[in-house]
């Protein structure tokens, strides 16, 4: 027995929503990529879905995608202070609790990861940022993955303390 499609009433409904479970086919599905919300600490579950009707997806999916970029855009933004800037952030309050993350595939990731944790918490620079890499080998294939942590805080720029050593590299 074929299905028919919610949407445009053909024949061949082969893929079901993931919130409202209608039947759809293919050329009316609003796929989402796996990758989507990559950064997100926890995926909700009405987002670890693949496929969505139109509706479900305008009304859902489209405005918590729109959030997560204007917080991807917010994480580009943080003001990065690594734990060797010390002189520099002597003043600024460290009041949350350090975030960590792990086994990101390069350097910037780790960064823009912390950056992205910040930015969901409403704050604009991450201060104390320490980097570890590790060598991981997979049998004759070579790789580094890398681990960060990092205090989100918020700066007033004009509060900083400037270290004249530092100024070819300020931030």
């Amino acid at each position: 027995m074929s299905q028919i499609c919610d949407t445009c009433s053909k024949q061949k409904a082969s893929l079901q929503c993931g919130l409202c479970h209608v039947d759809i086919c293919k050329s009316c599905t609003q796929f989402l990529s796996q990758d989507q919300f990559s950064f997100l600490a926890q995926i909700p579950e009405f987002l670890s879905h693949q496929a969505y009707c139109h509706g479900c997806f305008d009304s859902k999916i489209v405005p918590e995608i729109e959030s997560y970029n204007q917080t991807m855009n917010q994480a580009h933004e943080i003001l990065v202070y690594k734990k060797e800037q010390g002189k520099e952030t002597r003043f600024i309050k460290r009041i949350e609790k350090p975030v960590q993350v792990t086994d990101c595939a390069d350097h910037n990731e780790a960064i823009l990861r912390l950056a992205f944790f910040a930015a969901q918490s409403n704050y604009n620079a991450i201060v104390d940022v320490h980097l570890k890499s590790k060598a991981v080998k997979e049998g004759s294939y070579h790789h580094t993955l890398w681990s960060a942590s990092a205090v989100p805080a918020n700066v007033q720029s004009h509060m900083l303390m400037k270290d004249r050593s530092l100024w070819q590299n300020p931030n």
